[in-house]
């Protein structure tokens, strides 16, 4: 028998707290750290304080309830965990703004439903175009695994060092293009994966945003890995992020995975508002035919989705021979606006700022998604 997450979360939502009539994943008691290997199981359940009365009780249902709905034959442990809780007017910190959570920049994350989509490129190029319209701009490479910044900066061998701080070491980001940079990527090996768990990953982004001196940005760009995942998890717990630019190419496979990432923002649990969609690789255009467009991918796909999910079409933007080059090389085009990407992805920059301000003129700072 083949055991996964879902069966167990389903057998504990039978499990009830007593007195609430509500089960124990909707009064969020599991902790995210599930473990299965072969038929054991392990997890822990979270209390507000050691000496609650229903501790041993609710351990013992807990168990009852995968031996009765998943299978007898399963070896259970089950742990507790023990978090106050916060107080109903606590501000959750914000490690960008100060400790408060309406003191810090735009916080605007690159999003793609999957790889291969160019979203690292549009990232870069974006975080360079506001610094080019003369906003203070900080970058953050959130892909532990894949981390692709320090080449596209041209700084793969730079390595950040420590400031002292009020007897605390902080990292100095790398600053090139008038964007101030981090990335696990100065911190490994190049050449050999990065071999870490869930969270581990997840520990080493939050002290590359926590124990990093950025300094006073306008706006903060988190270039994220694709699809979703512990870091995306890890992103709006740490930070109350302002809105969200997604990514895709027109073909109907990465579109499906583009509506993935705009739900897992836009679910009201999360409730990070979409500042618009960028359609990568829109056309092809030959250096020596700039006026020829060739839709190889699909012909306005992403336009397509933006009027169905009703968010704005922020930029297209087209695929020509330079782009890879240029970000190959360490030059993002938007470096060179006279070109027709360069323009483009400068043109991009410009809707983000216009959506950011009208987005924070008719809505509130996106707080916070609050965890045990």
């Amino acid at each position: 028998m083949e055991i996964y997450p879902q069966l167990i979360i389903d057998a504990l939502k039978t499990v009830r707290y007593p007195g609430t009539g509500k089960n124990i994943i909707e009064m969020e008691m599991l902790e995210d750290d599930m473990r299965i290997s072969g038929m054991h199981v392990s997890f822990s359940l979270i209390f507000d304080k050691p000496t609650n009365p229903f501790l041993k009780s609710l351990v013992k249902a807990s168990e009852a309830a995968i031996h009765a709905f998943v299978s007898k034959d399963i070896e259970v442990e089950v742990k507790t965990k023990v978090v106050a809780k916060a107080a109903a007017n606590e501000t959750p910190t914000n490690p960008l703004g100060g400790g408060s959570a309406d003191a810090s920049p735009n916080i605007i994350a690159v999003s793609s439903g999957k790889g291969g989509v160019g979203k690292s490129t549009v990232a870069a190029n974006l975080a360079i175009g506001l610094a080019r319209l003369g906003h203070r701009v900080g970058l953050l490479d959130c892909d532990i695994f894949g981390p692709s910044m320090p080449k596209m900066f041209q700084v793969e061998d730079e390595r950040p060092y420590a400031d002292e701080v009020d007897g605390k070491q902080m990292i100095v980001p790398i600053e090139k293009y008038g964007v101030k940079m981090l990335s696990i990527g100065f911190f490994v090996n190049p050449d050999t994966p990065t071999l870490w768990r869930g969270g581990m990953a997840s520990n080493a982004l939050k002290q590359l945003i926590g124990e990093a001196l950025w300094g006073d940005l306008d706006y903060f760009i988190l270039d994220t890995p694709p699809g979703t995942s512990d870091i995306h998890l890890t992103l709006v717990q740490t930070l109350p992020i302002t809105g969200a630019v997604i990514v895709s190419t027109p073909q109907e496979v990465a579109l499906a995975d583009a509506r993935k990432g705009i739900n897992m923002y836009a679910n009201d649990k999360v409730n990070v508002p979409i500042l618009g969609l960028v359609e990568n690789m829109a056309w092809f255009t030959p250096a020596e035919l700039p006026e020829n467009r060739y839709y190889i991918f699909g012909r306005e796909g992403v336009k397509r989705l933006a009027e169905e999910m009703n968010v704005p079409l922020l930029a297209q933007i087209p695929l020509v021979q330079g782009l890879c080059e240029s970000g190959d090389a360490g030059t993002p085009a938007v470096l060179d606006p006279s070109t027709p990407t360069g323009n483009a992805f400068l043109q991009l920059a410009a809707r983000v700022v216009t959506q950011t301000d009208k987005r924070n003129a008719e809505q509130g700072r996106t707080k916070v998604v609050q965890t045990h």
